[in-house]
């Protein structure tokens, strides 16, 4: 059996009585639905928080690589990106 713990929020008392009368209604435990509503929150932003630690992580890397000395120059980086800019714009016109 999964361990359990306790969530305590604070409701407005017409929105706990709305909910616990539209529970009782359909015969289910309040502590159910908000289950649910808990784990369709959690997925629904989950790839958002994914994508986060992901980009962390690469700027982390590119961070710990510049600190090595491995990393380029802005400037470089610029001036070989202008260099193909142009490059792909004289092959464009021909």
């Amino acid at each position: 059996m999964p361990e359990e713990t306790i969530f305590t929020m604070t409701l407005e008392p017409a929105l706990h009585a709305a909910f616990l009368a539209q529970a009782a209604a359909e015969n289910r435990p309040a502590s159910q639905i908000v289950s649910e509503l808990m784990r369709d929150y959690v997925a629904q932003h989950q790839p958002a928080r994914d994508h986060d630690d992901y980009r962390r992580g690469k700027i982390d890397a590119a961070r710990a690589s510049m600190r090595a000395g491995l990393g380029r120059p802005n400037d470089e980086v610029e001036a070989v990106y202008a260099a193909r800019r142009k490059r792909t714009a004289t092959e464009d016109k021909a």
